[in-house]
């Protein structure tokens, strides 16, 4: 793993590399989907962008950095609830609250990822241990974070706890989120709105994600996963670069989270649930590590192959001569059943991720 993200693939603006193909064509079906007039597809799709945006951030960390969060959607409750507590209190300014976000988020980041302060001799013990153990370790330690966390919102018994609370969608002055943008007349929300303000988050996350890792801090960061000893050797401070990648990865994935608040009009501390964060490891593992696009395929692909499987229904009987085996499988109950054994199928099958799938070139293996 640590020799996959020290090359970044690089995207040629040529239609003779089919990456810029398949993501150009990717792109327009994105800008005209609304135009379908389907809310379901809208709705979907922006759902699916949004934990496209938690995955590429994720990739950061993961797939440059060799930190292996298993609390990363923790960072999507923070941008969640500041949507949410905000808009308990009547405080419903999306600028605001979107500064929060990614300002708590971050906040956040600073602490699970291992604030380390010397100042006098003190030093904050939890920021020395998770950034500087690897591996198991620092899976675990950003899994009780996380969970800490999680526990934390269900006891906040004035914000819903566990049941979690309605909240209302941001206004940024000349628009509201909860307004139609095409329609419909019936006072029925097309979700466009929301779903064009994802989308422009989605391509400034995965433009800034990738002006990061191709920069000199990029380089450092990737150092520090390949080989750690000798960064320091020359002179690099290893322990900072992690710990910003790990605060820039907070508070982008905060960002889905006020978005993931606005689009659900609901926050629940099931949003930051550990089951959630090993959802958006699985997409930047099927998509692609170190690769930033490769998650956002990754998104679409499991949550599109997960919507599809819980449209499955099966009821049928078998008659086996000397008894009957009835056959009964409802994918809204049991879509895991199917789920698990495409999803060891992707990840044996398609090594490297989706997105080194098809060739850098035209009729280049």
């Amino acid at each position: 793993m640590h020799g996959e993200a020290a090359t970044v693939p690089k995207v040629e603006i040529s239609f003779r590399d089919p990456r810029f193909v398949f993501m150009a064509a990717c792109l327009i079906i994105l800008v005209l989907l609304p135009a379908s007039g389907s809310v379901y597809l809208t709705s979907l799709t922006a759902k699916i962008m949004i934990f496209a945006i938690a995955a590429a951030s994720l990739d950061l960390i993961m797939g440059y950095g060799g930190m292996v969060s298993f609390g990363h959607a923790a960072f999507l409750g923070v941008g969640g609830y500041a949507v949410g507590v905000l808009s308990h209190y009547g405080v419903n300014d999306g600028y605001l609250q979107f500064a929060v976000a990614i300002g708590g988020s971050a906040l956040v980041g600073l602490l699970i990822g291992a604030l380390s302060l010397r100042t006098g001799g003190l030093c904050l013990l939890i920021g020395a241990l998770s950034l500087r153990t690897g591996g198991l370790y620092f899976i675990m330690i950003t899994f009780a974070f996380s969970q800490m966390i999680y526990y934390l919102i269900i006891s906040l018994e004035p914000y819903g706890g566990d049941d979690g609370m309605n909240t209302d969608r941001s206004n940024f002055g000349f628009f509201t989120l909860n307004q139609n943008l095409m329609g419909p007349a019936d006072g029925s929300r097309d979700m466009q709105l929301i779903y064009y303000m994802t989308l422009g988050v989605l391509i400034i996350s995965v433009w800034i994600l990738r002006h990061f890792v191709n920069s000199r801090f990029g380089m450092v960061l990737r150092g520090t996963q390949s080989n750690e000893p000798r960064m320091q050797s020359i002179g690099f401070s290893t322990f900072r670069y992690r710990l910003v990648g790990f605060v820039i990865s907070g508070a982008i994935c905060g960002v889905g989270g006020a978005l993931w608040a606005n689009h659900q009009e609901f926050v629940t501390p099931e949003y930051m649930h550990w089951f959630r964060s090993g959802e958006i490891m699985v997409m930047v593992i099927a998509g692609g590590m170190g690769t930033i696009y490769g998650p956002v395929i990754g998104a679409f692909a499991i949550l599109i192959i997960e919507e599809l499987i819980k449209q499955i229904s099966i009821n049928v009987v078998i008659d086996l001569g000397l008894f009957e085996l009835p056959i009964h499988y409802n994918g809204q109950e049991n879509w895991e059943f199917l789920f698990g054994p495409l999803l060891v199928m992707l990840v044996l099958f398609g090594k490297g991720g989706l997105v080194n799938m098809p060739p850098a070139r035209a009729g280049k293996a």
